[in-house]
Formats: structure tokens, C-alpha cells, sequence
């Protein structure tokens, strides 16, 4: 089959939620909210260190955190605060939107390519090869595996090289963090902002709306309109 071209996908809140769950809730080991924990948690300055790649063991990740927080955090408690954390985002890469699966294999049925560029620490991309979204993709490019993050333009044009895509051929599927949509526009990509999994604020869609070249809600319109592009 003669190919269409490359869909370039973000990961988070694109195609997976790594939403909090009982025994696979960080903050709740802490008596913390979850607004406090990612408070700490997201962090710029950790968030952009471990995301680049820098922080490579996944205690030090807990250990980064655990200094930021106005409390005394416990051995026990640090040991419990990764295995929530890597059970949350195995429970996200294991269960997977049927119907984010049935388009990613349409797209592939119609000649498509399909890369991944995920803004990721190794806690966040440590069980990818278990997911079902592993076989549907071609290639994957992590942050901290690539020492670029999201929205610079080398990891777009990286991920290009690799899957032999020329910009003209290239569309971006995203949901607008980490300004992923810019720098997909400034590497010659195609947008799509995708709100299927998490609607923005109105003030926060309308913005990414301006950068994006489409905008859907039902992911299921995504292979008509990549078609037509």
C-alpha cells in the first residue's frame, strides 16, 4: 500500500489519562489533594530536568519531589510514592480508549504512518512495550530519551528523519501542552488539537484553536479529516 503520509501523536491526554485511582493516588499517601501534590509534583523546573532526560533513576524522580514538599517524607512513604506513581501510569498505558485504538488502526489500514512525540520521564514511558498502543506505532520518540522536549523544533524534525516524512506529509495530533502545537506549526507540520480526552478551559481552547489547523472533540473524525489534508 502506497503510504499517506506520517500522524505525529502526543501521548498524554492525546491518546492516555493517567488519571488517579485508589491505590494508585500519590497524594493520597501524603493526605495531600491532588491540586497540592501536582503542585509539587509538576514542578517546571523538576517537570523540564527529568523530562530532558537528566534524572534517570525512578527513586531520584520520588527523591526530587519529596524536597520540594513542607513536610518530613519517610523512607516508607517515598518507596510508596513511586510504586502509586508507576501503577498509575501502567494502569493508563494498559487501558486504553477502544475507541483511540480503532482510529489509530484505521489511520494504519489507510496507509498511514504513526509516530509518537511524548514529552516523558522514564517512570512516565518505563511500560509503553506492554501497552496496546506500542503495536499500533512505528515509532516512538520519549523527551528523556531524546534530550529534547516538546515544543522544540529538533525533536519534531527528528522524528521526520526517522520516519522518512517530509514536513508536507507531516501532521501533529496533540492536545496543546507543553505548547506542542507551535512547535509542530514551526517544524511545517499540520495541526490537529484534540480535546477528546480532557476539554480545555474556554480562554485555553481558543488560543490553541488559533494555532491549530483543525479542531476536534470526537477523536473518531480524525481519519477523515487527516485524509482530506
Amino acid at each position: 500500500m502506497e503510504t499517506a503520509g506520517c500522524c505525529f501523536f502526543d501521548l498524554f491526554f492525546t491518546l492516555i489519562k493517567p488519571e488517579y485511582y485508589p491505590d494508585m493516588s500519590e497524594n493520597e499517601v501524603l493526605g495531600l489533594s491532588i491540586e497540592e501534590w501536582e503542585s509539587y509534583a509538576e514542578d517546571k523546573a523538576l517537570y523540564l530536568e527529568r523530562a530532558g532526560g537528566f534524572v534517570t533513576e525512578e527513586s531520584k524522580i520520588i527523591e526530587d519531589i519529596t524536597m520540594l514538599l513542607p513536610m518530613q517524607v519517610n523512607p516508607f512513604q517515598k518507596k510508596e510514592l513511586l510504586r502509586q506513581r508507576k501503577a498509575r501510569m501502567q494502569h493508563a498505558l494498559m487501558n486504553v480508549d477502544g475507541r483511540i485504538l480503532e482510529m489509530l488502526e484505521r489511520l494504519k489500514l489507510s496507509g498511514w504512518k504513526l509516530c509518537l512525540i511524548s514529552n516523558a520521564d522514564v517512570i512516565d514511558c518505563m511500560y509503553w512495550k506492554e501497552s496496546p498502543l506500542f503495536s499500533c506505532f512505528d515509532k516512538a520518540l520519549f523527551s528523556c530519551c531524546e534530550r529534547l522536549l516538546k515544543p522544540d523544533v529538533r525533536i519534531y524534525q527528528r522524528a521526520m528523519q526517522y520516519m522518512n516524512c517530509t514536513p508536507e506529509q507531516s501532521i501533529f495530533i496533540g492536545d496543546g501542552g507543553s505548547d506542542e502545537l507551535r512547535g509542530a506549526e514551526n517544524a511545517g507540520m499540520k495541526t490537529v488539537f484534540t480535546e477528546y480526552l480532557e476539554r480545555k478551559p474556554e480562554e485555553r481552547r481558543r488560543d490553541l484553536m488559533k494555532e491549530a489547523d483543525w479542531h476536534i472533540t470526537d477523536i473518531a473524525e480524525l481519519p477523515g479529516i487527516v485524509s482530506r489534508g
